[in-house]
């Protein structure tokens, strides 16, 4: 499974540098588009399979996509 780093967001509230790996696959669970990720805190895995929604854009782009190829 190929996985994506995100770059590195400083949350000074917490003390902690969270970075996050994907496969970038949108999944659907019968109610929301979304991506697993897994999220680290200092380099230590606080959340594994995070589910992150897909936001409207990217869902309406993928509705487009899936549209023109069932013409």
């Amino acid at each position: 499974m190929q996985t994506t780093a995100g770059a590195p967001i400083l949350r000074s509230e917490l003390g902690v540098e969270e970075t996050s790996e994907s496969d970038n696959v949108v999944r659907w669970d019968g109610e929301r588009l979304y991506v697993e990720h897994d999220v680290y805190h200092n380099g230590q895995l606080v959340h594994r399979k995070y589910r992150r929604t897909v936001t409207e854009p990217v869902a309406r782009a993928l509705q487009a996509i899936i549209n023109r190829a069932q013409q």
